[in-house]
């Protein structure tokens, strides 16, 4: 179902819970694979699927519309995951360290997460970047985003996350030659 007809549901007081289940059907995979990627913890990532869409059920009237659906649900996401990653540092006195060494230790523990050694590698070294050149990396690499359709989500100009991406990039290829 296209994004205009979930909306026009989501706006009829009668078919809202259809639309808001419609959305959730058409979005919940893609949100769930970004959070993943971010938090790398199956439960973290549950959770903090639900509390985008409840975000989204409780402000789905803000939508204006500038933007596309999914990029708005995109932000909400995102800023989800940024904001858990903060407070869970925040909550546990963790240093920057000490939290990519937690989620590094969940990465390689997860029966839930797979793929050979390189592609573990790969994510070992995601793990060591800085939140939001991770996400960067992430949108980029796995979601093949466009600049501007990363600007637009992330709020930030195109410059700043290609160089963002850039020092992202150089970062893995360190860290994947020293390992």
């Amino acid at each position: 179902m296209e994004d205009q007809d979930i909306l026009e549901k989501l706006r009829n007081p009668e078919a809202k819970n259809y639309g808001f289940n419609l959305l959730v059907r058409k979005y919940q995979q893609r949100v769930y694979g970004l959070i993943r990627k971010m938090v790398i913890s199956h439960d973290d990532a549950d959770d903090l699927t639900q509390e985008v869409f409840i975000k989204i059920h409780k402000n789905i009237h803000t939508f204006r519309h500038d933007s596309q659906l999914y990029t708005w649900i995109y932000r909400i996401a995102t800023n989800e995951c940024l904001n858990f990653l903060q407070r869970k540092k925040r909550r546990y006195f963790l240093r920057l360290g000490d939290l990519q060494d937690e989620l590094t230790q969940k990465l390689t523990t997860s029966a839930l997460v797979s793929g050979d050694d390189i592609q573990l590698k790969l994510q070992q070294a995601l793990l060591r970047l800085p939140d939001k050149q991770r996400l960067v990396c992430n949108m980029k690499y796995f979601d093949d985003l466009s600049y501007d359709g990363m600007a637009a989500i992330t709020k930030t100009s195109v410059g700043a996350l290609k160089a963002s991406y850039h020092l992202a990039v150089k970062k893995i290829e360190d860290h994947l030659k020293s390992n």
